[in-house]
């Protein structure tokens, strides 16, 4: 089985890129739009991309399981940006160097130049960067959207990680995942996950209160949000793997009906493909994530958890039942909170 890499900093796309001066339909601050060419990058063919069925993309927020504190711990995306006067500056460099780049590449290439002790912004206690980053001394070097990529550990005292704590027990060191079922094609299951068996791996945080919602999963009185392994969700029958065929299958067939895909090449390297970079929006209806039956298979007296306000106990009260949708499991146990006893609804298994 292909080892899956950590998704630790940008993902390039498979495809080269072209820069055009219109306004993005992915970013609303962004006056310029990144689209792939029909040209697929070297470095990604020589990575063997051409062997790999690729993997669904999800929208949500990235995180990461690693030591904290001499035992495995989740971390949350935390980039350190730069200065609001340095950003300024920095964004004042792209449009010029884009103009440099529209117009043939004339004249001398235009240039930044980084102060890395005082351009950026101050960092939360405990903060590390993200791996594979490039170094100048002992600072780290920012990405191409002057960003550098890093991570915190999860703090219950911080509202900003209340969505993270919603899917872990941390006590026990566990976590609500969702993820392809072993014994069925198609199904999946919403399972307890020990965090030190996910050591290393990166996961998307996807649910009610992360980017939109546009899975459309809870409410703002119930949220409801699970953790996905990035590469897990695999797309067993993709497309060819051109720019016509792949804006095809992502127009036209249910399976494409995903953000974008991303591919674990053997190597490590990673390569993405969204939406966006075909031209096409994103999100639409009737998405391929919640069109999957599901099996939850959250048994709480086998990892002994009795906290029956978590969402870990809500999930677990359906233990063993198939539903037909995310949705219909998160409509399950809203009912649940509310006093109604439909626990035989979902199918026995």
């Amino acid at each position: 089985m292909l080892h899956l890499r950590s998704v630790q900093a940008k993902v390039p796309c498979i495809f080269k890129t072209i820069v055009i001066e219109e306004q993005s339909k992915k970013r609303s601050y962004q006056p310029y739009r990144v689209v792939a060419s029909e040209e697929l990058r070297e470095d990604a063919v020589a990575a063997g991309v051409l062997d790999v069925l690729p993997s669904e993309k999800l929208d949500g927020t990235c995180v990461i399981v690693k030591q904290f504190r001499e035992q495995p711990w989740l971390w949350a995306r935390h980039d350190k940006k730069p200065t609001k006067a340095t950003d300024r500056r920095f964004k004042k460099f792209q449009t010029i160097h884009r103009a440099w780049q529209a117009s043939g590449k004339d004249g001398p290439q235009p240039s930044f130049s980084w102060n890395l002790q005082k351009d950026f912004k101050e960092v939360p206690e405990n903060w590390e960067a993200a791996e594979g980053l490039e170094k100048e001394g002992d600072h780290y070097l920012p990405d191409s959207n002057g960003h550098i990529p890093g991570w915190v550990p999860v703090d219950p005292s911080l509202n900003a990680h209340v969505w993270h704590l919603s899917v872990l027990n941390l006590h026990k060191g566990l976590a609500l995942v969702l993820q392809p079922a072993k014994e069925e094609n198609g199904l999946l299951e919403i399972t307890i996950r020990a965090l030190s068996e996910l050591q290393g791996q990166s996961l998307e945080l996807i649910g009610t209160n992360v980017n939109g919602n546009p899975y459309g999963l809870g409410s703002k009185k119930d949220p409801f949000h699970l953790l996905v392994v990035h590469g897990s969700i695999v797309c067993s029958a993709p497309p060819e793997l051109s720019h016509k065929a792949l804006k095809s299958w992502f127009e036209t067939q249910p399976p494409g009906r995903v953000e974008g895909l991303v591919w674990h090449c053997a190597d490590g390297s990673l390569f993405k493909l969204h939406r966006h970079h075909v031209d096409l929006p994103w999100p639409v209806p009737e998405l391929q994530l919640v069109s999957h039956p599901v099996l939850v298979n959250v048994d709480c007296v086998k990892y002994e958890i009795h906290e029956d306000l978590s969402l870990i106990c809500k999930v677990g009260k359906l233990y063993g039942q198939t539903f037909s949708s995310i949705a219909d499991v998160f409509k399950i146990t809203k009912e649940l909170s509310n006093g109604v006893d439909n626990t035989g609804q979902g199918d026995s298994r």
